[in-house]
Formats: structure tokens, sequence, C-alpha cells
């Protein structure tokens, strides 16, 4: 067996039902950095690309058990961005179009010229490598992309990183704007991790999910018997907090009997906990989120102009995602790596098609919809790399549907893979390997190929769920 493509080569697979075809285009086609795999029939072809990844693929048009037409449909269901040159000896204008349009980038007549060949195998080589650089640029690019956790490098998320940085070390009170999911959470943590309350608490309350009742109390402690059900003394977060920062999430939902307590302890910088007469001093940064517009809430009387004030003295806007898509790449990158080792699994990537839906998508749910989007897509994905059946059925419009049904073709369980809450990721794959194996009647490999996998990924599976194949 040839060792495996190292990160940088490019890999080609020949595809020839003659055996001495075969040895002249490997031996024609040799050159450095370039591994060449053969097979002398179509599906052990097949299972060379679902193992090896090439980036370009040959293959003989007329050949028993499968054509070549076939083998191009498989290979551009498995990852459309694979190059495919198809050969033949009863060439025809009919299937050259045909082949065109499914997806082939050449379409050449036998008997080929081997310099004819090596030119075009040539220049796919050099395309290959270049998108290799271009990988390598961007992954070094988003690692750059990185500020205190927050990805992004659109000029908004710059404008924003400035900010933050100007802002840290001299804050005392600071207001986060914008929609829910866009990462308001993400700003107010870097703001503490480079302030110099940094090495105090980092103390979090989300307003929208406290009772109205128990808001002081939660804020600012109580005494023993300050109300039913005081059975101790309790310290409120401002105390929890000192020395460090307080995040007041979503404070537009903090009823208006607390806010001019809250306005009270910010002036002050001290409280005074339910029941108590005395006065505690606090020394405490106070970061408030919110995606609602405070300004309609003040204008509505929910919510105090003079508390806004206090909050706003500076104030940060974080974008919506679908202000900034130049964006996207980066986090569906950092998002994959992410799940990837959460679950266990090697993903490197997306399809061209599924990155084309996702960029068409319009994101109202912001960063954490693109989040939970990919993180549903590792969790569903039998291969290693994430395509349309992957995403969420709501992603596809119709004329995603069609291309994500075609895509599953014959595969087992396709129609069954959009997640189930009382399904664990190992049952749902134990599930589509045992159909997998009983529509391909045992065979292994016929198996694989359904799943879309390579045969030891595969051997791998069936030893962790025990199941048998032939």
């Amino acid at each position: 067996m040839k060792p495996m493509p190292s990160a940088s080569s490019v890999s080609l697979v020949i595809i020839d039902d003659n055996p001495g075809s075969l040895d002249l285009l490997s031996s024609a086609l040799a050159q450095e950095g370039v591994d060449i795999f053969v097979a002398s029939d179509p599906e052990s072809g097949l299972d060379l690309v679902y193992d090896r990844h090439p980036q370009i693929v040959l293959t003989d048009l007329v050949m028993p058990g499968m054509s070549g037409m076939e083998v191009l449909e498989r290979v551009m269901e498995f990852d459309p961005s694979t190059d495919v040159i198809l050969m033949t000896a009863h060439y025809s204008t009919e299937s050259a179009v045909e082949a065109i349009r499914k997806g082939a980038s050449d379409y050449l007549n036998k008997p080929v010229s081997i310099a004819t060949l090596r030119q075009r195998i040539g220049a796919l080589v050099d395309e290959a490598r270049r998108r290799q650089r271009t990988l390598q640029i961007e992954e070094e690019l988003a690692a750059g992309c990185e500020f205190e956790g927050i990805v992004g490098n659109s000029p908004l998320m710059w404008d924003m990183f400035s900010k933050i940085r100007r802002i840290a070390p001299h804050y005392r009170t600071v207001l986060v704007t914008g929609e829910t999911g866009s990462g308001k959470d993400l700003v107010a943590r870097a703001l503490h991790r480079l302030s110099p309350a940094t090495a105090g608490r980092y103390v979090v309350l989300n307003c929208s999910a406290v009772v109205e009742t128990l808001f002081e109390s939660e804020l600012f402690g109580h005494v023993k018997g300050a109300f039913t059900g005081a059975t101790q003394e309790k310290m409120g977060l401002f105390e929890h907090a000192h020395g460090g920062t307080l995040f007041l999430d979503e404070i537009g939902d903090m009823p208006l009997s607390t806010q001019a307590k809250l306005l009270r302890a910010l002036q002050h910088q001290e409280i005074q906990r339910v029941g108590s007469l005395a006065a505690r001093k606090v020394d405490v940064r106070v970061i408030a989120a919110t995606h609602r517009d405070l300004h309609a809430a003040i204008a509505e009387k929910h919510f105090r102009e003079d508390l806004y004030y206090r909050l706003a003295m500076v104030e940060i806007h974080v974008p919506r995602l679908s202000d900034r898509k130049e964006d996207v790449a980066l986090l569906q990158r950092s998002f994959i790596a992410k799940f990837a080792a959460q679950y266990g699994k090697k993903v490197r990537g997306l399809t061209p098609r599924a990155q084309m839906l996702l960029g068409r998508h319009c994101w109202p749910g912001n960063v954490r919809e693109l989040e939970n989007v990919i993180g549903h897509a590792c969790m569903m994905v039998m291969g290693d790399t994430i395509d349309v059946r992957d995403l969420p059925e709501y992603l596809w419009d119709s004329g995603d549907r069609v291309t994500a049904s075609s895509t599953a073709g014959s595969e087992p369980g396709a129609a069954n893979a959009s997640p189930d809450g009382s399904v664990s990721l190992e049952d749902h794959e134990r599930r589509l390997i045992a159909q997998a194996l009983e529509t391909a009647g045992g065979n292994q490999s016929r198996a694989a190929r359904l799943l879309r996998i390579g045969r030891d990924a595969l051997r791998y599976k069936l030893k962790k769920y025990n199941l048998t194949g032939a």
C-alpha cells in the first residue's frame, strides 16, 4: 500500500480497466510532489477517491460494471472541487457536452497524446497547488484575525477591536449594544480581560432571567429576616464582583424599581443589602448589554434616561453578521475546528456548494446561528467534508433541496439526517452505517461508497459499533 499523501502534495487517481494503460499513464504523469494512485476497476477507483481525497481524477469512459460518466457523477457528489478528466475512444459531441455539464474538467479522445495529457494534468496540478497555498494563507490569516476570542477581519470589526483596546484600561461603565447572537458577551469578556480588573472576578447576571421581586436581592444581597424566606444573610453580585467586573446582560429587561437603585450604586460605588441600613463600598466595573432600542424604551417610560446616560458614557455597538459577511468564512473555519475537536471527528471544511449556500443566507440569528449551523453539520457529517445535506434543512431553498436530494442519491438514512433530540450522535451514526450495510448486502466497499467514506474509516466504525459486513 502506498503511503498517504502529505498535506502539501497533490494526489491523482487514474482509473482504467486496461493494465497497460495504467502503467503507461502513471509513468508518463509521474512528477515530484504528485502522488499517483491507480485502479483497474471503477469501484476500486471510487474507494481510492473516498480514501485519498485526490485533487485530480483521470478516468476511462467505457469500463465494465460502471461507466466513467457514473464515476464522474459519484466524484462530483463526493467533492465538487475535484478536477475530473474523462478519456474515451468513443468520442461524441453529445457525450462531451454531457460530461462538461456534469462537472468534468476535460474530455479527451483516445489515443491521448502524452504531451497533451501532461500539459493538461500539469495545469491542474499547478491550480491545485495555488489552491493549497491560498488555503494556507487563509489559515494564517485566520490565526491573525482573532481578538480576545472574537473572530473578525472586516473593517467594522477592526473598528470595534480598536475601540475595545482604547476603552478597556479606563472604563467604569460601558454599554454594549447589538442584535441577539451578535457576540455582546464576548465583547464584555474582552473588556474585562484587557482592564486593570482582569485579576478580579468576572460576574454575570442575565437580567431577563431574574424574577422581579428578587432583583434587588440578587444585585445587592440581603440580611437575615429581610423578607419571607431570607433565612440567612446573603452577599449580592456587586459585593461578589468587588475588585472585578459585573456584566449585566439584557439590561433593557431590568424593572424600573431596580433601575433607580442600580443608578445610585453606580454613582456612589456603594450598595445596601436589603433589610440593612449600612452602606457598603464596592469597587466594581459594570458592563451592561442589550439588544433593545433603549431610546425607544426611554420614550415609552420603560427605561430611566438618567441610568442610560450613566451606562452609555461609552457605548460599543456589535455589528450584525449580515453587515460583515466577509467574516463568515473565518467564523466557519473557527467553528469547524471547535466542533470537530468536540465530536472527535476529522472535518476539513465545506464543499463549494455548501459554502455558496451559507454565503447566500442572511443570518438573522447572527454569529450564534452560524455556530449552531456548523455544530449541527459537524455532528451530521459522515465523511470529512460538510455538504448541503449535512446542514439544517431550513437553510435549503427549493433548489438546494434538489441538490441535497440528488447528492444523497441512494444513500441510506440521508433523509433522516436531521437531528433528533432523543438520539445521540453515536446512535445516529450507528443507524446510518447499519442501513448502508443492509442496502449493500453486507459488502463493505459498497457500503463505504454509499456513505461516502473510505473503507478504513468504515472498518473502524464497524469495530466501534460491533457491526459486521462482508
